[in-house]
């Protein structure tokens, strides 16, 4: 099919069905409507196949949307939470280097479908203490920008105002909900920390420089093992979770996403420290110290890292992809950023022929699956971080904390 044709065709059916929503759809006192279906982005229609020529992180958006996955693949109600902004960022970081409308429109759905028209955000609670809340407000900073709207604006202050009353440790570091105590979790630094450096840039707060780079320091200093270079998952300053070393307050293992998720961390406040912050050579040293660790534990045959990071050989272990991604795009982008040496580059591009290979399944409608995906796993009185608990959580096929990480991952190696 003529190239131009066929994007007028899904163009065509997308305006066709953007209709159809308005007019189901209820309107608020001021007139403006409030679309309902979570099905609010179509980039492909149903019965098309995805084109073979695109980029795999195109393929991988256009495969996410045909699944209708674009909150969550199990679940079709919209919500907020760090899945959804985790797929909604990376459309987003597709659109800005492809400026191709679509995609900004898709992330514009979102926008319209959370955020109300005071600003307050659906579902969203921010008595909880959740910082796993706070991931999905990055792209509202583009989305304010791009439209004008205030809403944004005060939806942004509102994720804001959690982090000022956060619970913290004596130290200072965030907990990583108030129902977890004085514990901190690797997965929070990215929850968190991208978004407060990008709001100190884009509010001018510089003060709040200092209180991104002292999370990520206090994780360093208290989940950092020396003999692997490795970190672990989780720190209790209390020492009285089941799953807390008594001695040190460290869980048991090191959890390949966990490490994931603070590499992203590291490399995206990156992007917003001011390069004379006093604090930003010492983040840069963070991440150049774990780099040489994730190479050495980076399975030789594949590329790829195991949902247990330092234990492959052991029976039960398997190459993990969210994992993987995380690290492929953390390398990558620091090697473009220059934050890396490009001697580091060769880990990123083995690491991605890997999850091509190993843990990319195309159908025969062009559609892309990314298997092997860990649904989920955390810390608590029932998750001992044990090898074994790690090992039998449920794993899945194209669940979004390994999908958005893989688009990113393409974006950066430009595949």
């Amino acid at each position: 099919m003529n190239n131009k044709i066929y994007w007028s065709r899904r163009w065509f059916a997308s305006f066709l069905l953007a209709g159809l929503l308005v007019t189901t759809s209820s309107f608020n006192p001021k007139g403006s409507a409030e679309i309902l279906s979570p099905n609010i982005a179509v980039l492909v229609e149903e019965g098309e196949n995805i084109p073979v020529n695109l980029k795999w992180s195109e393929r991988m958006a256009l495969s996410t949307v045909k699944r209708n996955a674009w909150l969550q693949d199990v679940n079709k109600n919209p919500g907020w939470g760090y899945t959804q902004g985790l797929i909604v960022y990376s459309f987003e970081q597709i659109w800005k280097k492809k400026q191709d409308k679509k995609y900004l429109d898709y992330v514009k759905n979102y926008g319209t479908q959370m955020i109300q028209p005071d600003g307050t955000i659906k579902t969203y609670k921010p008595e909880t203490y959740n910082i796993d809340n706070i991931n999905a407000g990055k792209s509202l900073f583009t989305l304010y920008k791009v439209t004008g709207d205030e809403k944004y604006k005060k939806a942004l202050q509102q994720l804001r105002a959690q982090m000022k009353t956060h619970p913290r440790t004596s130290e200072g570091g965030f907990f990583h909900k108030q129902k977890y105590p004085s514990q901190l979790w690797l997965d929070g630094a990215y929850m968190a920390s991208p978004f407060l450096a990008q709001y100190a840039q884009e509010f001018k707060k510089p003060q709040l420089f200092d209180d991104v780079a002292q999370q990520l320091i206090l994780m360093e200093k208290h989940l950092r093992d020396a003999k692997t270079g490795l970190l672990y998952h989780g720190w209790d300053e209390k020492r009285v979770q089941p799953w807390a070393d008594k001695e040190t307050g460290r869980s048991r293992n090191f959890w390949g996403r966990a490490i994931g998720w603070y590499a992203m961390a590291l490399v995206d406040v990156l992007d917003y420290m001011p390069k004379s912050h006093p604090k930003r050579k010492e983040i840069l040293a963070i991440w150049q110290r774990l780099v040489p660790a994730l190479q050495k534990y980076q399975d030789k045959e594949t590329g790829l890292w195991y949902q247990v990071v330092d234990q492959g050989n052991r029976a039960g272990n398997y190459l993990e992809a969210s994992g993987s991604c995380m690290f492929v795009y953390a390398i990558a982008k620091s090697v473009n950023k220059g934050y890396l040496d490009a001697k580091f580059k060769p880990i990123a591009d083995k690491g991605y022929n890997g999850i091509i290979k190993k843990l990319i399944e195309v159908k025969p409608d062009g559609e892309i699956n990314l298997l092997q995906v860990c649904e989920v796993a955390g810390l608590s009185d029932d998750r001992d971080g044990s090898f074994e608990y790690y090992v039998k959580e449920p794993i899945r096929i194209n669940d979004p904390k390994g999908v958005g990480p893989f688009i990113l991952a393409s974006l950066e190696l430009n595949k």
